[in-house]
């Protein structure tokens, strides 16, 4: 933090303007991308193939149920369930679906921003195969945005003495062109750069490796088509970082399924249930996301801390220094 932090908003403002966000922005986006809610799962069964592997090194909380001997995982996100979902539902095309995704993350880096709580809307929409463009992602991108800004709007209206953060245009930027800009900098040093100065962006195709030879950042090769996903950023002054907003993507078809398997050297994930119905074109094509709630809430409620926001548990170590810097987490 650049200075001494003074909260806008008492506790009390605090949870109104959260029900509010939430509220608010749920409806919203539902409006705009035409999707209905759905209810959601905590927990799935180890072996289904469709908990999220995240980096692919986080392991998930795992149990067993009186009456079921087979171990089940507390989900890390919906990415994979929900393109299973718009087949059970019967979804039809350019229609979709969202629900609120609580999860836990017990190997996350705790800090300012990241909790082992995870909290977010994860949204996914059936398209056609020929709808798997550039275009199609970017229309998603804007309808978000699109959300966002109204949101703030509401927000500020109510609370007319908080600080508007979202910027009104998007720049969109692939990590190819963000690496040649910024060929010495880190992966995350060149986030803060191009963030900073266009405020709000719009980051593409992440996960396959850059011309340097290594990747700008991990991500799970079995849900997202590296080439046709991205990570919306916002610039947060009060905390002088970058915020990820929502990671998002149009999804594997048969094809990249199995190039990017091959790439991460997990071939062996084809055996599974929810790799079958990917390449037997047995689920539809997608293109999907996740928003966090948490995230949200912390960047249109001016907060310093994401424990502001929601309650999770932290070391003694960050909540004496959240304490000297008058931050109150819930």
């Amino acid at each position: 933090m650049k200075q001494v932090y003074t909260p806008k908003l008492n506790i009390q403002e605090s949870e109104l303007a959260i029900k509010l966000v939430k509220d608010t922005f749920e409806q919203e986006l539902a409006k705009n991308l035409e999707l209905m809610r759905v209810s959601a799962p905590l927990f799935l069964p180890a072996n289904s193939g469709l908990n999220d592997n995240l980096n692919g090194s986080e392991i998930p909380v795992s149990f067993t149920m009186k009456d079921i001997p087979q171990p089940l995982e507390i989900i890390h996100s919906l990415a994979k369930w929900k393109r299973v979902a718009l087949a059970r539902y019967h979804i039809e095309e350019n229609k979709g679906i969202y629900t609120d995704m609580n999860a836990i993350r017990k190997d996350e880096d705790l800090d300012f921003l990241h909790s082992s709580y995870v909290d977010q809307w994860d949204w996914e929409k059936h398209i056609r195969k020929e709808q798997r463009t550039l275009e199609t992602l970017k229309q998603h991108v804007l309808a978000i945005h699109k959300t966002l800004c109204e949101t703030q709007v509401i927000i500020q209206k109510q609370f007319p003495q908080l600080e508007a953060i979202i910027a009104p245009t998007i720049t969109f930027v692939t990590t190819q062109e963000l690496e040649d800009r910024y060929p010495n900098l880190t992966p995350k040093q060149r986030e803060y750069e191009i963030t900073k100065q266009h405020k709000f962006v719009c980051l593409l195709q992440i996960g396959d490796k850059l011309k340097s030879g290594t990747s700008h950042d991990g991500r799970s090769p079995d849900y997202d088509d590296w080439s046709l996903n991205c990570d919306l950023l916002t610039y947060y002054p009060i905390l002088d970082c970058v915020v990820e907003l929502s990671s998002m993507g149009i999804r594997v078809d048969e094809t990249s399924l199995r190039q990017q398997l091959e790439k991460a050297n997990c071939m062996d994930r084809l055996a599974l249930d929810y790799h079958k119905m990917i390449l037997n074109q047995e689920i539809p094509y997608s293109i999907g996301g996740g928003i966090g709630q948490s995230r949200l809430c912390l960047v249109f409620l001016n907060k310093a801390h994401i424990g502001e926001v929601q309650v999770s548990q932290w070391p003694k170590e960050m909540i004496e220094e959240c304490r000297k810097n008058n931050i109150e987490l819930l």
